[in-house]
């Protein structure tokens, strides 16, 4: 096919186009302006419980508190887990993921924090799910303990490290407005094409009903 043909295949489906051109500027529009959403994130650690030799317990987060933590986000992350926060009233996705210590000497994981991330339309919502979250993942922490008998006194403890906190998530407009406009654009013109085509092929079939050529 020609470029002429081109051409003249889309002035033929002028209405495709037209269709196509007010799609694309209708998701151009909601590009331009998206729904509010916000983004609460918190961060909760594992401390070890005060003792004689240890009484800072920040400074004895060892590797086995942060191997029981990303056993619970792992529990939680489960179809189950899932399960038992939609009972708290957290039944939009949600992240828990592990954090390192912040230097490139300390292997990953090998301190017991965990990012807790929410996204809702309302930061008053999202502040919300994340303090559902921590909530149930403290009492898997306590049921752990419990289940093997452990002294209240001597159990590990989940705490707020940095409390819920919501923004608004920005993104790139500019990158989503040329996103759009690359797919809407070929897509107007690919269904323009395929139109045209499907209009002529039948077109063509036409003559042995009727016995009069008909062109598309």
């Amino acid at each position: 096919m020609s470029p002429r043909d081109v051409a003249e295949a889309l002035l033929r489906r002028w209405y495709v186009m037209l269709l196509g051109l007010l799609l694309t500027a209708a998701g151009a529009f909601q590009v331009l302006h998206p729904a509010p959403r916000y983004v609460s994130s918190a961060v909760v650690v594992l401390k070890p419980p005060v003792t004689g030799s240890q009484p800072n317990q920040l400074t004895n987060l060892q590797p086995p508190l942060a191997t029981l933590s990303y056993g619970i986000v792992q529990r939680l992350e489960s179809a189950e887990g899932r399960a038992e926060l939609a009972a708290a009233g957290v039944r939009e996705p949600y992240q828990l993921v592990p954090r390192n210590s912040g230097t490139s000497a300390t292997p990953s994981y090998l301190i017991p924090s965990v990012q807790v991330q929410a996204r809702r339309p309302d930061a008053g919502a999202a502040d919300a799910a994340v303090r559902r979250i921590i909530d149930v993942y403290t009492r898997h922490v306590t049921a752990v303990q419990e289940a093997q008998g452990i002294a209240p006194a001597a159990r590990i403890g989940a705490s707020v490290l940095v409390a819920p906190s919501a923004a608004p998530v920005l993104g790139v407009r500019s990158r989503a407005l040329a996103g759009t406009a690359l797919l809407g654009l070929t897509g107007t013109f690919l269904g323009a094409l395929w139109c045209d085509r499907y209009a002529r092929r039948r077109g063509r079939r036409l003559p042995r009903a009727g016995g009069v050529p008909v062109t598309g």
